[in-house]
């Protein structure tokens, strides 16, 4: 861990750069030495990926104006000063303006080692935030998975991000098929429990024998080690938690209380009855409902993701079209329409079985996406799900088929704003204002 972390070492006195770096060094950390701070400021930027131990006393810029210029740099830079014994007022001082911790000569060395490695920890914490933050906002790497830009999903992300960094326990809920299992994941991807391991047991899937020994033990020969052992310093995830009988209710519950505070293991549970005339408060037991719903996700419905179902239709269209050899619909003002009609009842797991077929239908040159919705989800009496328009005014529609429109030509166009103006018929700077509008970057299609 240490060896991926630098520590940029700021003191006038050469012996003493020399004697610090030699020490970190030899605790596993990568060092950098400045004679001044003024060196230090010219090399350090926002995304230094380690921490800063400085001097207090030294020539022209001291430690105290080198922390408020680095505090410029980037607030979240723990900075370590070294203080002689008559600078503790100013080291005290600098604890105020933001110092991470203060170190007065003569120092232990292990107290150094262990001041960086706490420090070490929080800034990778940081860094690893920031990273997911602009995952999130990229779309890259398990975040992609996140697709949208809708009120509703930009608060889920936010919920992820600031529930990640906690260290509760967790209930997640929302509709069959929005993606709780994924948020899961997220939630444990940019918390401090990144590097621990993730177990996921799906409570339905298991007899009542065999649920109570992949979760508690014994377990039997050839069996995996029980799930709360395993998950140890991790996050362990109990979807359908509301198949858990009584006695296991119980059972969870003592082995949650037994863990202390801070949770030795941090449970993220995953209920599936928010659909239904039951609620997942209604059929656990209370002090279990309580002890895990502190903190608490619910995972939108696809209906109420406006353009982000367009959005998220081409993109799984391009994928599947990919697949398969093809070329991807292009969906009509009618057919967009329809998309953000559609009530969606297998959300985001119903929106992908309709990608395959239209990209499947177009490469025979049949059928259309409206015939896909009102066929997709019929239920065991062959009813079919109506359509709906309630609460989509005509304005959202127009923007965002408009928005879709210009996503396509773009990505077809490969980034061409000529290629893109002249089949859209559209002036430079009119179509520059609309892509501004909907926050398209041409330099993600190139």
């Amino acid at each position: 861990m240490n060896k991926a972390m630098k520590i940029a070492i700021v003191d006038d006195e050469k012996d003493m750069r020399q004697s610090i770096s030699q020490w970190l060094a030899l605790s596993g950390f990568e060092t950098e030495a400045y004679a001044s701070a003024e060196d230090a400021l010219s090399a350090l930027t926002s995304d230094f990926p380690g921490i800063v131990v400085s001097d207090v006393k030294m020539p022209g810029m001291d430690g105290m104006q080198f922390l408020k210029k680095l505090r410029g740099v980037d607030s979240a830079l723990p900075v370590i000063m070294i203080t002689g014994h008559g600078d503790v007022p100013m080291a005290v001082e600098a604890m105020r303006v933001g110092a991470f911790d203060f170190l007065e000569k003569p120092f232990n060395p292990d107290r150094m080692t262990e001041l960086a490695k706490k420090a070490c920890n929080v800034r990778r914490l940081t860094l690893d935030n920031r990273a997911l933050r602009k995952e999130l906002s990229d779309g890259t790497s398990l975040m992609k998975k996140l697709v949208g830009s809708s009120d509703a999903m930009e608060r889920l992300k936010e919920d992820i991000l600031d529930l990640g960094q906690a260290d509760g326990h967790v209930l997640i809920e929302g509709e069959t098929g929005t993606g709780k299992t994924l948020v899961a994941h997220a939630l444990h991807a940019v918390g401090a429990r990144s590097a621990r391991k993730f177990v996921l047991i799906s409570c339905s899937a298991l007899d009542e024998d065999s649920l109570n020994r992949r979760l508690f033990g014994p377990a039997a020969e050839g069996e995996p080690i029980p799930a709360m052992e395993e998950a140890r310093g991790g996050t362990l995830v109990l979807e359908d938690i509301e198949a858990l009988t009584h006695a296991q209710q119980s059972r969870l519950l003592t082995a949650i209380n037994e863990q202390g505070t801070p949770a030795e293991t941090r449970l993220v549970a995953i209920c599936n009855l928010q659909e239904q005339d039951k609620t997942c408060e209604s059929v656990l037991r209370p002090d279990l409902y309580y002890r895990i719903s502190a903190m608490r996700i619910v995972v939108p419905p696809l209906r109420q993701r406006g353009e982000d179902i367009l959005t998220l239709f081409t993109h799984l269209s391009e994928q599947f079209a990919e697949e398969y050899g093809c070329e991807a619909p292009q969906v009509s003002a009618q057919e967009a329409a329809q998309l953000l009609q559609a009530p969606w009842p297998g959300n985001v797991r119903q929106l992908i079985n309709v990608a395959e077929r239209a990209v499947l239908q177009n490469r025979r040159g049949s059928g259309s996406i409206a015939s896909l919705l009102m066929t997709d989800g019929d239920d065991d009496d062959g009813n079919r799900p109506a359509m709906t328009t309630e609460g989509k005014p005509l304005k959202e529609f127009v923007e965002a088929f408009e928005r879709m429109l210009i996503d396509n030509t773009m990505r077809r166009h490969k980034g061409s704003i000529v290629a893109v103006m002249e089949e859209l018929c559209l002036p430079r700077r009119t179509l520059n204002e609309k892509m501004a509008k909907y926050q398209l970057q041409r330099s993600d299609y190139i």
